[in-house]
């Protein structure tokens, strides 16, 4: 597999970043490289990059591609502050995230990740984990099919969804593909629901990935970890492609930027926690109308950036 990608925000990234040669960066989401290859420019080749991912394709194609001196991991980025004292680094002065999957992920059939192609219903980015979206939809209740689709895919025909896809494996069997999937989901939303807006089983593709690969949870754990690692001075840049994701990221960003967790109703701070962030991006940063056009994968991307006080 080609794993050519082109990355999403990538001079207001690397602008907003501001990675300087002789610094300690990390890249948590290494994907097709190309946010890497442009941080280690912005370095002048100088300095520490690690660059992390849990999908053994990616990193493969890393090792072949990037400049030998990066220290490329195969790990997945909850596992951040771990990685970093393996490597004997206790600070460091950039991190990014990229959460988007990337364009080679989507692209590879076999990878389940498409609602447009027929292929196993794969989902994981880890392919050494056990837990796969066919195991999700053959084996979890109802009630708790319905409840993914409606936290992470925020999906309105959720309970319907979740009621088609239990009666098919009743009747019919287990889930196996991808397409399976999309005829289900065609099925159980109306018609007229259909017509407008993007792909019918975008919500339930998302929402089953999230899931699989427990995204959510380990992006929490990942800010909190990337946010005390960082130097004074240092930054933390995320590019997230859905809400969820991006709520996250602000919540995370504008408690620690605040700091104080008492109740609004004590007169004095009991708690002494202090703001240990400030929000660059008061705004996220969204692609130019000339980016979207060129690469429609974008269009949903935002960019949050904020720095260690």
């Amino acid at each position: 597999m080609s794993f050519e990608h082109e990355p999403v925000l990538l001079a207001e990234t690397i602008e907003l970043l501001a990675p300087r040669p002789g610094e300690i960066v990390v890249d948590c989401t290494l994907g097709g490289g190309g946010h890497t290859r442009a941080i280690w420019r912005a370095m002048q080749g100088k300095g520490r990059l690690i660059a992390i991912d849990q999908d053994i394709a990616a990193i493969s194609h890393a090792q072949a591609s990037l400049p030998r001196e990066i220290t490329v991991v195969h790990d997945n980025f909850r596992n951040l502050r771990s990685i970093l004292m393996a490597l004997e680094i206790k600070e460091v002065h950039r991190i990014l995230f990229d959460l988007g999957v990337s364009s080679p992920q989507l692209d590879e059939a076999e990878r389940g990740f498409s609602y447009q192609q027929d292929a196993p219903l794969d989902m994981r980015m880890n392919t050494h984990t056990e837990i796969t979206a066919a195991h999700l939809v053959n084996v979890l209740p109802q009630e708790e099919l319905s409840r993914i689709l409606w936290e992470f895919g925020e999906e309105r025909w959720a309970k319907r969804i979740a009621e088609f896809i239990v009666m098919h494996r009743t009747e019919q069997g287990p889930i196996s593909t991808t397409g399976q999937l999309v005829d289900i989901v065609k099925r159980a939303i109306p018609a007229g629901a259909r017509r407008e807006g993007p792909h019918p089983a975008k919500r339930t593709f998302q929402a089953l990935r999230i899931a699989v690969n427990n995204e959510l949870d380990h992006l929490a754990s990942a800010l909190e970890q990337a946010i005390d690692l960082l130097a004074p001075g240092g930054r933390v840049a995320v590019i997230t492609f859905h809400s969820l994701e991006d709520r996250i990221v602000k919540q995370v960003f504008r408690q620690r930027e605040k700091g104080c967790v008492c109740p609004p109703q004590l007169p004095i701070c009991v708690c002494g926690q202090q703001p240990t962030l400030e929000i660059i991006t008061k705004k996220p940063v969204v692609p130019s109308n000339q980016e979207r056009d060129r690469n429609p994968r974008s269009r949903s991307a935002k960019l949050r950036v904020a720095e260690r006080r």
